[in-house]
């Protein structure tokens, strides 16, 4: 990897001690910068769990990806700064109560050696979309803001379960995972289904969505959605044309 390259995609000139400080300053960076999208799924380009092939799409194209891409990226990233970064396996809540398979989400839990208690860890993911933009400490059940909204991760028996804190008070679950160890290759029949299978929420709609400092910006197949301090906004996408450059303005993306 050239990590240079890496920094310079997101924007990041910063210390680069593995400590917590930089790594909540990269997980920020990496999310102001690189986009969560399935596009490529839309244009019927396999996704292939090769760091390689994601370097060149993400750093190289300037691109985004889904949570197998980015957090795959930013493991190996965060690996070569000297960080120690365990890959997890996570479920995805859904609406009915019910969670996903295995390898639904992949997120990560990641400890800084340069710091004095070295043996922390942290929950960091950027590529969930919508969710904690500062890593979380993963050995406390105590309410975590990161300065817009506030979560949790609580023992759901073997399970952690990590909620969300929405902008009107109420509390929603996101996913819930172990602790255990993963391989990144335990993570590729979960992303060929999601590339494929009409039961995806990833193959129904096409998505790109990223934070910024005062909320997130998103665009979908018909609008585009803009938060600011909690006030969404939404603009409806009339043709392609207005799609495609709707897409360069607000995440720098061509396809």
């Amino acid at each position: 990897m050239d990590t240079s390259a890496y920094l310079n995609r997101i924007g990041y000139d910063g210390a680069l001690e593995p400590n917590a400080s930089t790594l909540c300053a990269l997980h920020l960076a990496h999310l102001y910068a690189v986009p969560f999208e399935n596009l490529n799924i839309h244009l019927h380009r396999p996704i292939i769990l090769n760091h390689a092939a994601l370097y060149e799409k993400i750093v190289t194209q300037q691109r985004g990806g889904f949570c197998y891409e980015a957090n795959g990226m930013f493991a190996w990233l965060l690996q070569q700064l000297g960080f120690d970064v365990t890959l997890l396996s996570a479920r995805v809540a859904s609406e009915d109560g019910s969670f996903g398979a295995e390898y639904d989400h992949l997120t990560l839990s990641v400890k800084c050696p340069a710091d004095a208690n070295s043996s922390a860890a942290y929950l960091a993911d950027v590529g969930f979309g919508d969710s904690f933009v500062e890593p979380l400490c993963l050995d406390v059940e105590i309410e975590q803001s990161d300065g817009r909204r506030a979560y949790r991760i609580e023992q759901d028996g073997l399970y952690r379960m990590l909620w969300q804190k929405k902008y009107d008070g109420s509390w929603e679950k996101q996913y819930r995972f172990t602790l255990q160890p993963r391989a990144f290759s335990e993570f590729e029949a979960m992303c060929v289904y999601h590339q494929t299978s009409p039961d995806s929420s990833f193959t129904r709609k096409r998505i790109i969505t990223r934070a910024t400092p005062r909320g997130r910006v998103s665009l979908d197949g018909t609008r585009l959605i803009v938060t600011n301090d909690g006030i969404r906004t939404v603009q409806n996408v009339e043709n392609s044309a207005q799609y495609d450059a709707l897409l360069l303005e607000h995440f720098g993306v061509i396809l």
